[in-house]
């Protein structure tokens, strides 16, 4: 089994070294695209590789990567952003999966992309991460582009890490959306819902819960994105001050298909923000009894299935004069995050009253 890895870069002279010195040991072949640099970055990749080819820039993600793709000679591509990191631990199961001849014509790999202070990954989902170069191996999408999972497909334990340098949120993607609506491209369900989540990112909540109501109206599209658009009409709802809206969306969201961890801990946020304790502690506890299924390959927010409701309940119970059943929850938030610096407060907080009590 071998890999071409395939990459479109521009201006990534600041990653784009950490992202191949990571990945040289385990790829046969480099494939580096540039779509228009005016910095090092070419001259970094050429330190890896000798095919770096130019592709003039024509806000389309999917021709650059086809593009790519167009270019490996092995039996399977593989796709990395500049900013993504692959550690020594991963590089070795990436060995193991070559040495084992797998027949598998998609492999899902995880993408961490959120990490807390402690480094701990925080958001993560799976994508089409290595597949075998054939007609089928298409990206479709001008923007949060993608592969459409095609014959044997495996999910596999393997994690790419995505390190941003900087956190300034372009409005690249966002632009190229509206000149899709301005040309009056037919939109996927997918594209109604990532321009929905690029407009909720530039605080456009109206336009916003516009898009994302193609998807809830009629259910329409992937389970996931449908089920993750009332949470983002939620959000839009909140931020607009209207919280009688934003509450109907998540118990909406919650009604789809079956509850979700996330969704629970933000109705529980909504009664405890409103001192109803009882209800809070009702969705917290839901929320920890709801099972995380990463192969569903939706977004993992991985702190709503213990973290965060176990440091709610503590919360709650609290105030509800329930001290010892608060101490136990910020325990069990302890064995999950013991270098957490709210469990760590926390435990000086209970420690004086129960000394006092």
């Amino acid at each position: 089994m071998t890999i071409s890895l395939c990459m479109i870069v521009k201006n990534e002279e600041d990653v784009i070294e950490r992202c191949l010195s990571s990945a040289k040991d385990v790829i046969d072949e480099i494939i580096i695209v540039d779509t228009g640099s005016t910095d090092s970055t070419k001259s970094i990749a050429q330190k890896y590789t000798d095919k770096v080819y130019d592709f003039k820039w024509c806000d389309d993600f999917s021709k650059a990567r086809n593009f790519s793709f167009s270019k490996a000679t092995m039996d399977y591509c593989m796709w990395l952003d500049a900013d993504d990191i692959i550690d020594k631990e991963q590089i070795e199961k990436i060995k193991e999966l070559k040495k084992n001849n797998s027949d598998a014509d998609v492999y899902m790999v995880k993408y961490a992309t959120g990490f807390d202070e402690n480094d701990n990954v925080t958001f993560l989902y799976y994508r089409e991460r290595i597949v075998r170069r054939c007609e089928l191996a298409v990206w479709n999408g001008r923007v949060h582009e993608a592969i459409a999972p095609f014959g044997k497909i495996e999910y596999t334990d393997i994690v790419i890490k995505h390190r941003k340098n900087c956190d300034v949120y372009s409005d690249r993607n966002l632009k190229i959306y509206e000149d899709m609506e301005r040309k009056g491209e037919r939109f996927s369900p997918r594209e109604h819902y990532y321009y929905g989540r690029e407009l909720f990112y530039h605080k456009e909540y109206e336009r916003a819960i516009n898009q994302f109501e193609k998807l809830t109206v009629n259910k329409d599209g992937w389970i996931e994105n449908v089920v993750d658009s009332f949470k983002m009409i939620a959000f839009c709802y909140k931020n607009l001050g209207d919280r009688r809206k934003c509450i109907e969306s998540l118990f909406e969201g919650n009604s789809v298909d079956t509850p979700r961890a996330d969704i629970c801990c933000h109705i529980g946020e909504y009664f405890l923000e409103n001192d109803r304790l009882e209800q809070a502690v009702f969705w917290f506890k839901n929320a920890l009894n709801c099972q995380r299924n990463d192969s569903a390959c939706g977004f993992v927010e991985v702190d709503f299935f213990d973290y965060i409701p176990y440091l709610q309940l503590c919360v709650c119970l609290d105030r509800m004069g329930r001290t010892k059943e608060a101490y136990y929850y910020n325990k069990k938030a302890g064995e999950i995050k013991g270098n957490s610096d709210a469990v760590k407060f926390n435990n000086r907080y209970f420690q004086s009253k129960l000394k006092e009590g």
